[in-house]
């Protein structure tokens, strides 16, 4: 349900049902990164370090960084391949069936049969406010050599769009590869990294988009205000990346290209699940920038995908199609 928007529940069931089978553009994303089972509790609150919070609700959804934004690029009409390693357990293959239903392109999702697939434990609170631990099983073992049998779909690529939730050193060899081929790499370096990106990883990069908190651990400027934030951008771009966008959670978003300043607002939205809106945004934006559009509006773009995916539940399950974001707009 859409909620403080000019779009009726009824209207977005409809395009929901309309758009579950999609048009398909022309342009090739090749997402790599993590798939994970989130499992998820709603409460009133999140539990503090020694407490027990009764009266929560659970469901398992299908997640991982990298697979919710394959399936957010795929669901907004990208032609999307996706390059992960699963376990050899239920839910890989799981995962294997929902990429398969999404569209997505599963030649190099890879099965590990030794490391169970990963896993996250999510808590989410009356706000939508989230707290997620994760087990990244099969995920930690993508490696290289896995990335190296995908060339072919590289080469085919229009962007490639990655995230940290694989080793770093797979990470490296996917933005170098990418890069030396002529193509766009994205990346959303979630989550914040524990050790600094390497230069050899920043100069092969297209676009970064971290949230404040990653941009802080890039950085190592802490963002508190509007100057910071610039500053904070200003000193990224200057370690090697073209094009910084960052993400100011219901304050919108900072687009710094080198040269200028802009910041985009975000949409007025009561948020149900935050879980899965910066996957959304990321996976929005490679679609949109991928279809030729200006980085301001692919950012507006990805603001209006993230909106609604914040007013449902979930990861995978709250990420919308193409002729909603549309409509969001037309509506605004």
């Amino acid at each position: 349900m859409l909620i403080n928007s000019k779009v009726s529940e009824e209207q977005a069931k409809f395009f929901m049902k309309k758009t579950k089978t999609k048009t398909k553009t022309s342009k090739q994303i090749l997402v790599i990164g993590s798939s994970n089972t989130d499992m998820v509790i709603n409460s009133k609150a999140i539990p503090r370090i020694g407490e027990t919070v009764l009266g929560g609700v659970f469901f398992m959804n299908p997640g991982g960084k990298g697979a919710n934004q394959a399936v957010a690029c795929a669901r907004l009409g990208g032609n999307v391949t996706f390059v992960c390693k699963t376990g050899n357990d239920i839910f890989g293959h799981q995962s294997q069936q929902q990429f398969e239903e999404e569209e997505i392109n599963t030649s190099y999702v890879f099965s590990d049969l030794k490391k169970p697939s990963g896993v996250a434990l999510i808590f989410v609170d009356e706000n939508g406010e989230n707290s997620i631990s994760v087990a990244s099983g099969s995920n930690s073992s993508l490696l290289p050599s896995d990335i190296s049998l995908a060339e072919e779909a590289i080469e085919k690529a229009d962007l490639v769009l990655i995230q940290l939730e694989i080793p770093m050193e797979s990470v490296e060899f996917a933005a170098k590869l990418a890069k030396e081929k002529g193509k766009l790499v994205v990346l959303n370096p979630a989550p914040a990294p524990s050790t600094p990106l390497s230069s050899e990883l920043l100069k092969n990069i297209y676009l970064i988009n971290p949230n404040e908190i990653e941009a802080e651990t890039i950085s190592g400027v802490k963002i508190t205000d509007t100057e910071t934030a610039i500053l904070a951008a200003k000193k990224i771009n200057e370690m090697g990346v073209a094009n910084v966008i960052i993400t100011l959670g219901s304050k919108g978003a900072l687009l710094y290209d080198g040269k200028n300043v802009e910041f985009i607002s975000g949409n007025k939205i009561k948020a149900l699940d935050s879980t899965g809106a910066g996957d959304c945004f990321s996976g929005a934006l490679a679609i949109a920038i991928s279809e030729g559009n200006s980085l301001s509006d692919a950012v507006r773009f990805a603001n209006r995908a993230a909106a609604i995916s914040v007013t449902r539940q979930g990861a995978q399950s709250s990420l919308p199609y193409r002729a909603e974001v549309d409509i969001w707009k037309f509506n605004q």
